[in-house]
């Protein structure tokens, strides 16, 4: 600009206005994400190509077509399980007077740290042919066999027991964001608690119910422990003998990329059915006092459904753990706990839960800001690495590492960015559900005080996000400590994980071994989902 005028000038001009309307670092940051969350796909393209011959062959391969209707059954009962046990059980832990609801909160969640061949194992154990209960129902009735558990009922029930507190979270966390001024004016004109939650509460809470509906659907299609042992083909069980069995990665590469259009298919029906949903909640709501629902005589069957839900995703597992510890320490068995596995396992999962969330924010805060082709372009991204299978995104980040990253190739570095690709759509979902009930004109009218916008948010979105990123932080953390195929190829040498622990004992068949660092791990989870609940106390 001419000199004298009294006017500044700033490249920034140049960009659209749509743009110029969130700091340019955000959209960068927000770029950066979701380019990294690419890479494994990235990988997998390269590796098919490289073999177009075989990949298309697998591609179109008429068992390919069977994997996919398997996987897409699969995934369709297990997500409308999680929503039909979670919802009631977010809202009767928060909106009632459920007795010890803070205690069944804090069990709920719990199921998130049991890894998948941990809880197959432990229900092949407890209700399988030959197991404990056909053991105890033998001789007092004379049962030889109980139906079978493998297969897709097998299948069904563990990973709805174990998948259910995604969603169970994002709509806790929600409710607490709730106002209460449209549930109290319902119930003021002679509503039933009942009418109230399902036209009041329940269309508010789609948002956080699509979001962890989704995560729900990706994880039973990435899941491999499970559906291995439960001998259910899906893509992931596939998948993994082609890598293993049969050293034909291009066309693991090749089955990799459908299972990714079947995510990329999930992320486009949830983004449909969300149709960029607006429930802004006040400055101050989740430290409004709410009117506590009286069960009254729905106290007992609301107990027994929790107790039942607590019982199966998390006493069963525990118990048989426990059991197989406690033969194990009978039969002489030494040095069980691994201490600094557990320690390693802590540090890993509270690097990757800090690393996850700041990487999310950007991108939650664009696609609900500035919706639009790029923003959701962005978000999209962000769930690639959730749906694919750990071992394709560890391989995909050796291929990176080898190549361009040498210097942090298997160390700790490498191996917290290969658990944020993973796991970075839980955060999003989470802290994005959050952001949808704030009202931007709070963040607005501090601007007008002379605040600049990152200042703004950070003083007044985020102290009323917090539900939302505890809750994404605990989640990732969790999923972090049972996390295997990726710690396996990416971990630092000598750096064992209570994960890989777990794993390795089992694959001995030394179940003892295997059941004392499970314990470790639902103990050190139980931790921070404390933390949670506790903090949840404090906020009314």
């Amino acid at each position: 600009m001419p000199a004298g005028t009294g006017l500044s000038w700033s490249p920034r001009r140049l960009l659209p206005l749509w743009l110029r309307r969130e700091p340019l670092s955000l959209w960068l940051a927000a770029i950066a994400v979701a380019g990294a969350a690419a890479l494994p796909a990235l990988y997998l393209a390269t590796r098919a190509a490289d073999s177009s011959d075989t990949a298309l062959d697998a591609i179109f391969d008429p068992d390919t077509a069977a994997i996919l209707w398997r996987s897409i059954q699969l995934i369709v009962l297990v997500t409308l399980g999680s929503v039909l046990i979670a919802v009631p059980l977010a809202w009767l832990t928060v909106r009632t007077d459920l007795p010890f609801k803070r205690a069944w909160a804090v069990a709920s969640v719990l199921p998130l740290a049991i890894p998948s061949y941990v809880g197959a194992l432990a229900f092949i154990s407890a209700f399988g042919p030959k197991g404990l209960l056909q053991g105890w129902l033998e001789a007092p009735f004379g049962i030889e066999r109980i139906p079978d558990l493998y297969g897709l009922t097998g299948a069904t029930i563990v990973l709805i027991l174990l998948s259910y507190p995604y969603v169970f979270l994002t709509v806790r966390a929600t409710l607490w964001r709730l106002e209460p001024e449209m549930e109290e004016a319902s119930r003021s004109l002679g509503r039933s608690p009942w009418h109230t939650f399902r036209k009041i509460t329940l269309p508010l809470l789609y948002p956080a119910i699509g979001a962890g509906a989704l995560l729900v659907a990706l994880y039973t299609l990435s899941d491999f422990g499970a559906v291995a042992l439960l001998q259910y083909d899906t893509f992931t069980r596939v998948i993994f003998n082609e890598y293993n069995s049969a050293f034909n990665r291009a066309s693991a590469a090749a089955l990799s990329l459908v299972l990714l259009g079947v995510a990329v298919s999930l992320i486009l029906i949830e983004a449909g059915a969300r149709r960029r949903a607006r429930y802004y909640a006040g400055a101050n709501a989740a430290r409004r006092e709410r009117r506590i629902v009286q069960l009254g005589r729905w106290r007992l069957p609301a107990s027994v459904f929790s107790g039942v839900v607590t019982f199966l995703a998390l006493g069963v597992p525990v118990f048989v753990l426990v059991y197989w510890l406690v033969r194990g320490i009978n039969a002489g068995e030494s040095e069980l706990f691994d201490f600094t596995a557990l320690y390693n396992s802590v540090q890993f999962s509270i690097y990757a839960a800090v690393a996850t969330v700041i990487a999310a924010v950007p991108i939650s805060v664009l696609s609900v800001r500035r919706p639009g082709l790029l923003s959701a372009g962005l978000e999209r991204f962000s769930y690639v690495g959730f749906a694919m299978p750990g071992i394709a995104v560890g391989l995909g980040l050796v291929f990176f590492g080898i190549r361009y990253a040498t210097a942090i190739y298997q160390t700790v570095f490498l191996l917290v960015f290969a658990y944020v690709v993973l796991f970075l759509p839980v955060a999003v979902g989470a802290i994005r559900a959050s952001l949808l009930q704030v009202n931007p004109r709070m963040e607005e009218a501090a601007m007008s005080l002379g605040r600049s916008r990152i200042n703004a948010f950070l003083t007044v979105t985020v102290p009323v996000i917090r539900p939302g990123l505890a809750a994404a932080a605990v989640m990732v953390f969790l999923l972090t400590m049972k996390e295997l195929p990726a710690t396996l190829i990416l971990g630092p040498i000598e750096s064992r994980t209570l994960a890989t622990s777990i794993w390795t004992a089992a694959e001995e068949a030394f179940f003892a071994r295997a059941a004392a660092p499970s314990l470790l791990l639902v103990v050190a989870s139980a931790a921070p989902m404390t933390f949670l609940v506790l903090r949840e106390r404090s906020s009314r």
